[in-house]
């Protein structure tokens, strides 16, 4: 698929999609729960319905109600001994949050994916798996991997820099299974925030665990009932921070549904965005973003990697060098997104410097029309599709259909905010 966008102006309102980190540990949640779980505001992307499919293969029940909602109807015990495969699709979190989940189950299971997710890096357990009494085999520390619990929970030590998710699917499998007071100790803990937002949704569930200033998580046992728990997804920041560099760069638009206390890292968009000086008005019910002559900025992305692509199309209006600290941890992305956004960018005329762990970003210089690429990754296409707001002539992004990952409805939000956007199947 691609999609040509014509510049324009945006305005209007825009209800934020479902944020996919919450949705996903909603589901694994959800999939341990005795009772049944209502999922309102669940989320569409591919990635969860990725977390959707991996639940119910791991014996979950899920069924779409009337009104929208979800009913999950989880575990009624550790699950039987049936070899299964689960497929994580193309999502990162899915895969390290759902393997040592999947692995509470006394049976051999096969967790595969697809896509940039097959070159992702699993080394993490081969090194920790052995230890908890899971026994695993990998793809030289790629997919597919091959497991076999039960997960024992115990007293460990791991490395938190690569990633937190990793430690988000032992919380929650230990939590699960603890039965005594058992403490994961954890260096150099990157995305701090995320691990905010799982410790949330676990105290949502009823688990009990004792944050020691992220460098070790205490996990206590508890007795949760069987009974109904009811959630709500709230609104994705991530996919927001498009929308909202929207309105910084041409035209104003509102976003409603988000939480501006909500523990997501991505609502660190609000401080570049008042950084660039744009003008910003947020409420408890909306946030509205609109254009005016933007300052260039320094930011850093450590911990929100993910907004190096919105903030990016910021910078390229910005009238000066604005700088981004963070880069190590875009490696491994869907692409390598330093480079995609180096050369993608550099196709609109924009010129990006990489120094270190520092994107170094040319702004006010001007935004070119061209043809260019998802590179199979929804925040590249997406970031291209908002720096086309201004630029000279319209923008062709090709293979468009990456936006699928995490917000399918983009370009039907762009059209509703009045941008001509063109898409060809």
């Amino acid at each position: 698929m691609k999609v040509i966008i014509k510049p324009g102006v945006v305005k209007g309102t825009i209800h934020a999609p479902a944020s996919k980190s919450a949705m996903q540990r909603a589901c694994a949640l959800a999939l341990l729960h005795k009772g049944k779980t209502i999922i309102a505001n669940p989320g569409i992307s591919n990635d969860d319905k990725a977390a959707l499919s991996i639940i119910t293969a791991l014996g979950a029940f899920v069924h779409a109600n009337e009104d929208g909602s979800l009913e999950v109807s989880g575990l009624t015990d550790a699950g039987d001994n049936t070899a299964r495969t689960i497929d994580c699709g193309e999502s990162g979190l899915s895969i390290r949050m759902f393997a040592p989940i999947a692995a509470l189950q006394d049976a051999a299971i096969t967790v595969t994916g697809s896509g940039s997710l097959l070159k992702r890096p699993m080394d993490f357990f081969d090194e920790v798996f052995p230890s908890l009494g899971i026994s695993i085999k990998s793809n030289n520390g790629h997919l597919p991997l091959e497991i076999e619990g039960p997960l024992k929970p115990a007293d460990i030590t791991i490395d938190g820099s690569l990633s937190s998710q990793f430690l988000t699917g032992l919380l929650i499998a230990f939590a699960k299974a603890a039965t005594g007071q058992v403490t994961i100790t954890v260096s150099n803990l990157k995305s701090r925030p995320y691990i905010d937002l799982t410790l949330q949704l676990m105290k949502d569930f009823g688990y009990k665990v004792q944050n020691n200033n992220y460098e070790s998580f205490l996990i206590e046992p508890v007795a949760i009932p069987v009974e109904t728990i009811k959630y709500t997804v709230e609104g994705d920041w991530s996919g927001a921070a498009f929308l909202l560099v929207a309105g910084a760069v041409s035209g104003s638009l509102t976003v409603k549904g988000l939480d501006v206390f909500s523990a997501q890292a991505d609502k660190a968009v609000l401080q570049v965005l008042m950084a660039a000086k744009a003008n910003i008005s947020i409420t408890p019910e909306e946030i509205t973003v609109s254009s005016k002559k933007l300052e260039p900025f320094h930011f850093n992305a450590t911990d929100c990697p993910d907004l190096f692509p919105p903030l990016v199309a910021l910078a390229a209006y910005c009238e000066g060098t604005s700088v981004i600290e963070g880069v190590s941890r875009l490696t491994h992305k869907e692409s390598n997104r330093a480079l995609t956004l180096q050369e993608e960018f550099g196709k609109i005329g924009i010129q990006i410097t990489l120094q270190d762990d520092l994107m170094i970003i040319e702004g006010g210089t001007g935004v070119n029309g061209a043809v260019v690429h998802s590179r199979h990754d929804h925040r590249i296409a997406m970031a291209l599709a908002i720096a086309a707001l201004r630029s000279e002539s319209e923008i062709e992004i090709e293979e468009a259909e990456a936006i699928n990952k995490s917000y399918p409805a983009f370009y039907e939000h762009l059209k509703m905010s009045g941008v001509d956007t063109t898409i060809f199947q």
